[in-house]
């Protein structure tokens, strides 16, 4: 079944995927479909519709082009059916465009254990998507299905599924095994690209490895970055579910944090102007009135 915009709006959402939502704002004359009718455009998909002809072509056109630019915003645009778009209505349409940029949070989650099946079902209702790696795929639950941004992976050698990630990524290490546990941990160090690294370890263990991690030759500076113990301070507690609501409440921290930081620096751009213009506004209400 084809979804509405509501529905896809909300999935897409979930995964972090880029979107725009468009929405008849006002309208006079004849028109195709009426004022506060939807629609949702994604970059391989379109759902629902605000009435086809010319006015969809250009309002698909328009909402692609806000996407290839990667950046959440919003923008009015005023179409006049007859005069610009040749269509036999003849009426006005101004469309909203509210274009919501990828967030582009990609986690790597080693380890089907307590803690991960607890992690999870937390990380797969904020917008990321999470590649689950375990070597046992006995581990994994019957329901894995049914969350849409989680891809499952059962490989022997988990560390070398370190390498398929993008830059900027985050790794939590959780595995059953504390060999398993070092090389994976390594190979993330050792790409030096990462976002965030997360490793479950007690004291003594996170001691271990640092030792080791110096027979290696890893940068020193690079093994500060990683989060071991894992999760937030301030969240304590050994319960899978309260582990994990500490690494989910850090790994929110963070891209939160950057995502802030990015719009900081979107705000000091000289001319920068987020949303739609009051003017814009003010003209469309007046004529509605």
């Amino acid at each position: 079944m084809t979804m509405n915009w509501s529905s896809a709006a909300n999935q897409l959402s979930q995964q972090g995927r880029a979107y725009v939502l468009v929405t008849l704002v006002g309208v006079s004359g004849s028109t195709p479909r009426n004022s506060g009718t939807k629609m949702v455009i994604s970059h391989g998909d379109i759902f629902d519709t605000i009435g086809g002809g010319h006015l969809e072509h250009k309002t698909i056109k328009h909402a692609r082009a806000m996407l290839l630019k990667g950046e959440s915003g919003q923008h009015l645009e005023h179409f006049q059916l007859a005069t610009n778009l040749g269509q036999c209505c003849g009426g006005n349409a101004s469309v909203l465009f509210e274009c919501f940029a990828a967030v582009g949070v990609n986690i790597m989650l080693f380890g089907a254990g307590h803690v991960g099946k607890a992690l999870v079902p937390i990380l797969a209702d904020l917008p990321c998507h999470v590649t689950w790696v375990d070597s046992r795929e006995e581990q994994f639950p019957s329901n894995i299905d049914s969350y849409h941004n989680v891809t499952k992976v059962v490989s022997e050698e988990p560390e070398f599924e370190v390498s398929t990630m993008p830059a900027n990524s985050y790794f939590v290490v959780m595995t059953h095994n504390h060999q398993m546990d070092f090389e994976i941990s390594h190979a993330i160090l050792k790409r030096e690209d990462f976002k965030y690294l997360g490793l479950i370890a007690s004291d003594t263990k996170r001691r271990r490895f640092v030792q080791r991690y110096k027979h290696r030759e890893v940068d020193p500076s690079l093994v500060e970055r990683m989060s071991c113990p894992i999760g937030l301070e301030q969240v304590g507690g050994k319960l899978p579910m309260e582990v994990a609501v500490s690494v989910s409440a850090q790994i929110i921290n963070m891209y939160q944090t950057e995502q802030s930081q990015q719009v900081a620096v979107t705000k000091t751009r000289p001319g920068s102007q987020q949303g739609v213009n009051w003017k814009e506004l003010k003209q469309l209400l007046s004529v509605d009135a």
